[in-house]
């Protein structure tokens, strides 16, 4: 049985990518479902050609508020890079084009929307960079995190080196590369790397469902420029970051989404927003 199988009780439209992704919508919500969970989700080019497509999808539909990310099954997020796809044959200069053009996990910077990773099992290699590229990441309390390439001879070849330093630090980060260590769902909340566990390993999805929900249920023109402002801040001189933050709270105080929350607050109900 899938821990993570939608809840029976939600109106839930299925649309599938391919053989590796699958595309659920329900209540203002969209997810991104990894559907291999007989490799636990290990990447192969089907993820790395149907999540940039399901992410596009999903951001451009005007009915979804939030993105959320799940593997299937009962192992794991995603395990990293599928063993059986590697080229030991390539040479260096290969090697460096194909992955030029794969660099499938950057389309989640392209988002507009919240995007969420709701993590449960093993969420090792290129499985924890999707998930550093999210918004937020959800973990079950049995999550088990790593990024373990230089076992292998290797260094993380998706963002690791670049987006771990960025969420926990450098120093923890460094630690981490290094180590190859595996965090427990509780030390990656200690460090930063997640910020909310669920109660209870089978109510991952209803509590992150209902985490999002409430993100949802926020005024969506809002909810776009404070991700677009909190995420300039890492790219950004303090200034350049202050001046965008003031040129979008200045775009927002006249929205009708704005005069409907004074409205409401007034009238002592709950606002009702359209993004406009």
């Amino acid at each position: 049985m899938d821990r993570l199988a939608p809840n029976d009780t939600a109106a839930l439209h299925t649309t599938v990518v391919n053989d590796a992704v699958s595309i659920e919508r329900e209540e203002g919500l969209g997810w991104v479902v990894l559907t291999r969970p007989g490799q636990i989700n290990a990447i192969n080019d089907d993820i790395r050609h149907g999540v940039p497509q399901a992410l596009r999808e999903l951001d451009a539909d005007p009915a979804i508020r939030v993105i959320l990310i799940r593997g299937a099954g009962e192992r794991g997020f995603c395990a990293g890079a599928d063993i059986k796809e590697k080229r030991a044959t390539e040479t260096a200069i290969e090697v460096r084009r194909r992955m030029q053009g794969a660099r499938w996990i950057e389309a989640i910077d392209a988002v507009q929307k919240p995007v969420i990773a709701a993590v449960h099992g093993y969420c090792m290699g290129g499985g924890l960079e999707l998930a550093l590229a999210c918004d937020i990441r959800y973990a079950a309390p049995d999550a088990v995190f790593s990024l373990p390439e230089t076992a292998l001879g290797l260094i993380p070849g998706g963002g690791g080196t670049q987006r771990l330093a960025r969420v926990v630090g450098p120093g923890r980060a460094m630690d981490l590369l290094l180590t190859g260590e595996r965090l427990s769902a509780g030390a990656a909340r200690d460090i930063g790397l997640v910020t909310r566990i669920a109660s209870e390993s089978g109510t991952l999805q209803d509590e992150v469902r209902a985490f999002a929900l409430r993100i949802a249920a926020r005024a969506p023109a809002a909810t776009l420029s404070v991700k677009r402002a909190a995420r300039s801040a890492g790219e950004l001189e303090l200034k350049q970051g202050l001046d965008l933050e003031l040129d979008l709270f200045a775009m927002l105080k006249p929205s009708e989404d704005a005069r409907e929350a004074a409205l409401a607050f007034s009238e002592k109900r709950p606002p009702h927003f359209t993004g406009r």
